[in-house]
């Protein structure tokens, strides 16, 4: 390991372990002492160390190979407890997980247009204790709740900027009055688009990558900048609010502080997916019947609506020429569909607008790797990623790789979750004191 005082070696050695099992899992001692260079004796004594102070147990034996199996040590999960809150218009959900990363729990609420008696406060609060009763553990025993919402809070201000969709949550007070239901757990809050990208440079596609976009499609378009290995937030926190980014093939927006929208999502925002479907002569489904009947905190009808009709289209491009000759029809997106028209001249069509705005993105941050992700962006899949890579390659600069997220279920609830995790082991792994 590295040379020191034998008390800084012992912390360091025993932070190495901690480390390697929550990456690895479950380890023998003879991989541990392979995976740090230590020597079998002292690797037992590390060991024997963790386990009397309550971070590490015996967990079985290993097997697979003859003979007596090694006995393995693995964290101890219930050490420590954190949360983590995704917060969309219509729901919240949260996650609580163990000191191993693993989720015991999840619970999704269901919020009203306009918030009740407590306002957002008791709405976390709701969300949060029925998924800690869920996991068999107090909220208050727990160590840290991360909460992703969109938008930024303004480093300034403290309130709550870039989303004016999100109904309770620009009261001046909102900050503290959260702070004192959920006391004494401390509470950290990021932009949901850069919690998925947390979870992607984790956990998904990004893992390797210092410098790369996340561009994500819901309710609205984002993106997360890493520059460097570190998110970039910018003065105010809204770095990444592409939506707002003046396009060609979009009227030039005015006054997008008021409206809340600007001419990349209105180019190739979800609901900008039915008008061009029309346009194309594909049947738009009904909102509400694109998916089935909406649960509780599920996307809007419109994201829905989008969804189905990309998943729709990237099927339709896996079997072409089902769809009848038509012409091309004139606008911004005039001249890049092949001779059909419907389900996929809406891909290619749309793939085009995508990448009318990730090239300003390229031009500007020039990223190794963009990963596309969000409900809307993943029901294209490959059709769709390969389409706007190549649109990408005539319009931008330089070629960045373009990869399809890969964390699944809800990266911004994993993401708060890795985010309060690491805060957490610096913590509890933190042997110096002992």
């Amino acid at each position: 390991m590295v040379a020191g005082t034998p008390r800084v070696l012992r912390v360091m050695n025993e932070r190495a372990a901690l480390d390697l099992l929550t990456e690895h899992g479950a380890l023998s001692r003879a991989r541990l002492g392979a995976l740090t260079g230590l020597s079998k004796p002292t690797v037992s004594q590390l060991l024997a160390r963790l386990e009397a102070a309550g971070l590490v147990t015996a967990a079985g034996t290993s097997e697979g190979r003859p003979g007596p199996g090694a006995r393995l040590y693995a964290l101890r999960g219930e050490v420590a407890h954190v949360a983590a809150l995704d917060v969309r218009p219509g729901g919240v959900r949260a996650a609580v997980a163990d000191v191993t990363g693993a989720v015991l729990a999840t619970r999704t609420l269901a919020t009203p247009a306009r918030p009740g008696p407590g306002g957002v406060a008791a709405q976390l609060t709701a969300a949060l204790d029925g998924a800690a009763r869920a996991a068999g553990v107090e909220r208050t025993a727990l160590r840290r709740v991360v909460v992703g919402t969109p938008g930024a809070f303004d480093p300034r201000t403290g309130r709550l900027r870039y989303a004016g969709h999100l109904a309770g949550w620009h009261s001046p007070g909102l900050l503290a009055e959260v702070a004192a239901a959920l006391h004494p757990v401390p509470v950290e809050y990021e932009n949901d688009v850069n919690l998925a990208a947390v979870a992607e440079r984790r956990l998904g596609a990004a893992r390797g990558h210092e410098d790369f976009v996340l561009l994500w499609n819901g309710t609205g378009l984002g993106a997360a900048l890493v520059i460097g290995g570190r998110l970039h937030r910018g003065w105010t926190g809204g770095a990444g609010e592409i939506g707002f980014l003046p396009v060609a093939g979009a009227p030039l927006a005015r006054g997008v502080a008021r409206s809340g929208s600007g001419g990349f999502q209105e180019l190739a925002g979800a609901q900008a997916l039915p008008g061009l479907a029309r346009e194309l002569g594909v049947p738009v489904p009904e909102p509400g019947a694109a998916g089935g009947v909406r649960s509780a905190g599920a996307a809007p009808d419109g994201e829905a609506v989008a969804a189905a009709l990309l998943r729709a289209a990237a099927e339709a491009y896996a079997r072409p020429g089902d769809e009848p000759a038509a012409t091309a029809p004139g606008g911004p997106d005039a001249g890049v569909f092949s001779l059909h028209a419907g389900p996929t001249a809406l891909l290619r069509a749309y793939a085009v607008r995508l990448a009318t705005g990730i090239a300003s993105l390229v031009a500007v941050l020039d990223p190794a790797v963009i990963v596309l992700t969000g409900r809307v962006l993943a029901a294209g899949g490959e059709p769709l990623l390969r389409l706007t890579e190549e649109e990408l390659a005539e319009l931008a600069p330089s070629r960045p790789r373009l990869l399809a997220g890969e964390v699944t279920g809800d990266p911004v609830v994993r993401g708060g979750l890795e985010v309060a995790l690491a805060a957490v082991r610096d913590e509890v792994f933190d042997t110096s004191a002992r």
